[in-house]
C-alpha cells in the first residue's frame, strides 16, 4: 500500500541554500504507457506537442489527461523545483521546490492546447495556493508550465477568463504560476498511471464546479 505524504508545515518554498542536493541519475521508468503503450520518455512521432501541468496529486491528473482523444502520452513527475531528480520522499520533504507535474504530449490537430486548459481549470480548484483539497504542501501547487509564446500567451488569456467565471462564483484569486516549461525530472515507476493499476486508488483531486470558456469555440 501506497501511503500519500501530507505535511500541513511544508507551505512555503524552500530557501535554495536548504534544497537537497539531489542526483545526476534520472528515474528508471517503464518504456511505454500502461494504458495506451506509447512510449514513455519518446522519441515522439512528429507533429505532436507537448505540455506541462501541476494541479494536485499528480495521480489523478495524469489520469484526467490520458483520458482525453488526441493525447498520445502521459507522464508524471517532479518540476519547478530546485533538486535534480529527486525522490517522491525527498519531493514530500518540503525541500526541494518541486510540484508534482504531469507532461502531456498531444495532438494538436485532435486536441487544442486550450482544450487542455480547460481540463487543467476544471479539474481542480486554482485558488488554493501550497495545497489541494486535504493534501497539503508546495508540491500540490497549482502550475501551467509552457513550451511556447503561443502557450504563454493562451495560458494567461484562460487564466483571466477563468478568474472572471471564479469571482463571479465567489471564489478567490487564482494561485497558479504560470511560468516557462523547467526540466521534467520523471518520478518513480509506481507512480506512472497509478490509478490504471490501482484502480481504486487514492484520488483528492476535485474541481470548483465552474465551468472555463477556454476552449470552448474550438470544441
Amino acid at each position: 500500500m501506497v501511503f500519500r505524504f501530507r505535511n500541513p508545515e511544508k507551505r512555503s518554498m524552500v530557501d535554495p541554500s536548504r534544497a537537497l542536493p539531489g542526483r545526476d541519475a534520472e528515474m528508471a521508468v517503464a518504456a511505454k504507457h500502461f494504458v495506451n503503450f506509447h512510449p514513455l520518455r519518446g522519441p515522439y512521432p512528429e507533429g505532436l506537442e507537448t505540455a506541462m501541468f501541476a494541479l494536485g496529486c499528480f495521480w489523478g491528473a495524469e489520469r484526467v489527461f490520458w483520458q482525453l482523444p488526441g493525447v498520445y502520452t502521459t507522464a508524471v513527475g517532479y518540476a519547478a523545483g530546485i533538486t535534480p531528480n529527486a525522490t517522491y520522499e525527498e519531493v514530500c520533504s518540503g525541500r526541494t521546490g518541486h510540484t508534482e507535474a504531469v507532461l502531456v504530449v498531444f495532438d494538436p490537430t485532435v486536441v487544442t492546447y486550450d482544450e487542455l486548459l480547460r481540463t487543467f481549470w476544471e479539474s481542480h480548484n486554482p485558488t488554493q495556493g501550497m495545497r489541494q483539497g486535504n493534501d497539503v504542501g508546495t508540491q500540490y501547487r497549482s502550475g501551467i508550465y509552457w513550451y511556447s509564446d503561443a502557450q504563454r500567451g493562451a495560458a494567461e488569456a484562460s487564466r483571466a477568463m477563468f478568474q472572471e467565471r471564479l469571482t463571479a462564483a465567489g471564489y478567490g484569486e487564482i494561485t497558479t504560476e504560470i511560468i516557462a516549461a523547467p526540466e521534467f525530472y520523471f518520478a518513480e515507476d509506481y507512480h506512472q498511471q497509478y490509478l490504471a493499476k490501482n484502480p481504486g486508488g487514492y484520488c483528492g483531486l476535485g474541481g470548483t464546479g465552474v465551468s472555463c470558456p477556454a476552449g470552448v469555440v474550438e470544441a
